[in-house]
Parts: structure tokens; C-alpha cells; sequence
């Protein structure tokens, strides 16, 4: 691995090294570029105990997943890694000087932007403090470790509908509504068909494992809850370069092509800031596309020149 002090232009550098970034500066490295990975250690993920659904790591510590892709990267010995934030980013005609946190600057050919997204959950005291280990927002990731017992949906808008019909598979379901919508007539259907209850008293507090109690004083034990949080974009690095970003159904995400090459030559984007949902298969994948697309587009650019 280089030693970063003694180097600032790279062909490459990849921003956040979380599952994304990580798996596209992988394939970058084993193509023998130059590379450079920017990480501040926040991890979307870094609140839950465990990871699921991922092929072979089914039940790892999320800790430890990333804590092994950062020691096999940075075996390669043209791979640098800074524990940094980016200040700013400016781009030069298709060369991408980025600033650093600590005022170094490094420049480089190639950006491949995985800093991911932050939630924002509703207000409710006693839900940040479970959250990643009694409330979740992927029934794929946690659904199943519930054992089929009590699990509620806490209502945010009218997306909570399809955790709601979704995760009466994983256990008995109750939607918390909590004044954030009502239920149609024929959504109120739906969810009977799926067994799912409704309770439209608003939630005051969580307490003990994950006990939902309501406003009027009952308390609801449940062993797990799901909510869809509001998403940002981590950082203003997109929009700082001018890549399009567009409307998801909980918050922006930057606009990619199928090769990940956002609307910005030179500038790539995976991961969770690249996609309207996801999860740690989703965004190993994304950046292994993200990671070869950024290699090839170099290869092309070369042709081009000569």
C-alpha cells in the first residue's frame, strides 16, 4: 500500500469506503491503476450488530465485513487510504483536483463518488436509540431473525403501506399510523387481507426491548419495529460537480446510467447514493460496476488520445 503523504495525483480517487467504495476500488486495484480511497468512517449501516442476505457473510458482524474488505484492499500495494472527509472537489476539463479535510489536495483522473446517505427518523424519544438493533428499515436484512413473533410498522407517509404488506411474512404485524396517513378504503383492505392490524393512536415513546407505547398509556410489546426513514445525500460532492440527482420515494439519489456514470464525464457513483433502496449485496454489486466501469472508461479515453 502507498504511503499517501508521498503521493497527490492518482488516476483514481473513490470517495467513501464503506461496502460500495470498497468494492469499486477493488476492481481498480487488481486492474493495477493508481488509486486512492477517501473514508471517514461512518458507515449508513454502523448501528446494526449484524448484516444479512449477503452471500457467504449471512450473519457477520457488519463491523467485521467492512473491517476485512479494508485489509484485502489495502494489501495492494498501489492502493492509498486516507481517514478523511472531502472538503470540496473542483474539476478542470475532465481532471478533478479534491480537497481534503485536513487541506491536503490530491488530483486525479477518475472520481467514483460512494459516500452514501444519511436517515433522519421521526422524532419519537427512544427510536435513534434502537436503531440498527430493535428497529430497521429492510425486512430482508433483520426481517427474519424476529422469529414470526410481534413486529410494528411505525406509519411516516403513505410508503409504510408496503412494509406493512410485506412483512406480515416475517411475523404478526401492527401499522402504527401516527397521524402520518390513513389508510384508504381499499388499502384498509389490503392490509386485513395480510392479517396486518391497524392502530391509529399516536405513539408516544418507545420503551424496554421495542414496546410501543401509545398516547393514550397502552403498551404494545413488539420484538421489532420497521420505519422508513427520510434520506440526504451525504456531503455536497454531487451537486458540487453539477451531477443530476433526482427524486427518490424517501429522499434524492444521483442519477446513474447502468454503468454507474452519473451525468458528469470522468464521475462515477454507486452504492446507496446511487440507488433509490439498498443494502450491503446491492451495494457491493453496484460498486464492482461502478469500480470496472471507471476502468474501461480510462482504457477508452486512452484509445481516443491516440
Amino acid at each position: 500500500m502507498h504511503t499517501f503523504q508521498k503521493q497527490t495525483d492518482f488516476e483514481v480517487v473513490v470517495v467513501g469506503g464503506s461496502y460500495a467504495g470498497l468494492s469499486a476500488a477493488l476492481q481498480l486495484a487488481r486492474a493495477r491503476r493508481n488509486v486512492l480511497v477517501i473514508d471517514a468512517g461512518r458507515r449508513r449501516n454502523r448501528f446494526a450488530l449484524h448484516s444479512h442476505g449477503f452471500l457467504t457473510q449471512d450473519g457477520s458482524e457488519a463491523a467485521a465485513i467492512a473491517t476485512q474488505g479494508r485489509t484485502q484492499l489495502r494489501a495492494y500495494p498501489n492502493v492509498a487510504w486516507a481517514n478523511d472527509i472531502v472538503a470540496s472537489v473542483t474539476n478542470d476539463g475532465g481532471f478533478f483536483e479534491v480537497t481534503l479535510g485536513d487541506g491536503g489536495t490530491v488530483s486525479a483522473r477518475r472520481l467514483v463518488l460512494a459516500t452514501g446517505v444519511t436517515d433522519t427518523l421521526p422524532p419519537i424519544e427512544g427510536l435513534a436509540e434502537r436503531w440498527g438493533r430493535r428497529v430497521f428499515h429492510c425486512p430482508y436484512c433483520h426481517g427474519y431473525e424476529l422469529d414470526d413473533a410481534d413486529i410494528g410498522v411505525l406509519a411516516t407517509s403513505e410508503l409504510s403501506m408496503h412494509h406493512a404488506l410485506l412483512l406480515p411474512d416475517w411475523g404478526r404485524v401492527t401499522l402504527f399510523l401516527n397521524n402520518a396517513f390513513t389508510p384508504t378504503d381499499a388499502q384498509s383492505a389490503a392490509l386485513a387481507r395480510r392479517g396486518v392490524a391497524i392502530e391509529a393512536t399516536p405513539v408516544a415513546r418507545l420503551d424496554g426491548e421495542a414496546d410501543v407505547v401509545l398516547a393514550d398509556g397502552r403498551r404494545l410489546p413488539m420484538t421489532g419495529l420497521f420505519v422508513v426513514p427520510r434520506t440526504t445525500l451525504t456531503g455536497e460532492l454531487a451537486q458540487q460537480l453539477g451531477c443530476a440527482v433526482e427524486a427518490g420515494p424517501t429522499g434524492e439519489f444521483v442519477v446513474t446510467d447502468s454503468m454507474k456514470a452519473t451525468t458528469v464525464h470522468g464521475v462515477f457513483c454507486c452504492g446507496d447514493m446511487a440507488r433509490a433502496a439498498g443494502n450491503v449485496a446491492l451495494a457491493v454489486a453496484d460498486g464492482a460496476m461502478a469500480g470496472i466501469a471507471t476502468h474501461r472508461s480510462l482504457i477508452a479515453e486512452l484509445d481516443l488520445a491516440m
